[in-house]
């Protein structure tokens, strides 16, 4: 259910939506920490798994069988496709790549829906606009710096993932219209366990001791209560109002990284996420300008 707009409701949107980006960044940090001695498709795998127990468990007794019904089921293996490349994709960039890297990155994914509106579902942009997408991509290739010592290979799977999130947003809305949020979360988190459970048994590596065992535990908690965050903070407050308060994840991400790989972002990192994240609330203001 929508609640109606008014300030109280924004402002717990906007407390929502900044407890989700803090839970993805405890989770793509988890994640970085456990790739660098287990196999990545066995994380991801770990994931899910957990995501989709901790989440039946969660929603099931209130919900019943009704948790697990859907009228698109072919969309919603769609997105669970989506969900678990994606997850592949960040999961092994962050093998080789900082937070602050693959953060910044990622934030071109609203310029790329921008795009997207533009050219595939033949939405009108003014120049603002499309000055704004180009001067996103420009802030890319100032992180990515393609032919300079600092590239590295896996930002190109980091750029990826952001092309895939930007189609799994517009996948996710039209999900919206005809299952719950609750149902779209669970089922794709069971989809991606049951879809990467024999190529997670192929490379199964048993975690060395029990702090690996309860961080590869904690990755379905901080994925599971993080969505239902987003789903949640939706219900509060407009996609408009919610969407600027993604930025501030490159803070989480920078200080997580610091405190516990020792990571500083590099010059390139923060003037290219200044660009990023500048041409990004443009569009969004021009977004609440237009539809109010």
């Amino acid at each position: 259910m929508l609640h109606a707009d008014s300030a109280q409701h924004r402002l717990k949107g906007i407390g929502l939506i900044s407890l989700t980006y803090v839970f993805f960044t405890l989770l793509d940090g988890s994640a970085k920490w456990l790739v660098a001695t287990l196999p990545v498709l066995q994380v991801v795998w770990l994931r899910f798994a957990t995501h989709a127990l901790f989440s039946a468990l969660a929603l099931a007794p209130r919900q019943g069988r009704a948790l697990f019904r859907t009228r698109r089921p072919v969309l919603q293996a769609l997105r669970a496709t989506m969900l678990f490349t994606m997850t592949a994709l960040n999961f092994t960039a962050l093998q080789y790549l900082q937070l602050s890297v693959t953060a910044s990155i990622f934030f071109s994914s609203p310029i790329l829906i921008a795009l997207i509106s533009a050219t595939v579902l033949r939405e009108r942009l003014d120049l603002g606009r499309w000055l704004a997408i180009l001067g996103g991509f420009a802030g890319v290739l100032v992180i990515v710096q393609p032919g300079a010592d600092t590239f590295h290979p896996a930002m190109l799977l980091s750029v990826v993932n952001a092309v895939l999130y930007a189609l799994f947003n517009l996948v996710t809305r039209n999900l919206a219209a005809y299952d719950s949020p609750e149902t779209t979360n669970v089922l794709s988190a069971l989809g991606a366990t049951v879809a990467l459970a024999p190529f997670a048994w192929f490379v199964w590596q048993t975690p060395a001791d029990w702090l690996q065992w309860v961080v590869a535990c904690l990755l379905g908690v901080f994925g599971g209560v993080g969505h239902h965050f987003l789903a949640v903070a939706h219900r509060h407050a407009r996609a408009s109002v919610l969407a600027p308060f993604l930025y501030p994840q490159v803070v989480y991400m920078s200080v997580f990284g610091y405190l516990a790989f020792g990571d500083v972002p590099g010059p390139n990192v923060v003037t290219g996420a200044v660009i990023v994240i500048a041409s990004g609330l443009y569009l969004f203001q021009r977004e609440r300008q237009v539809h109010g």
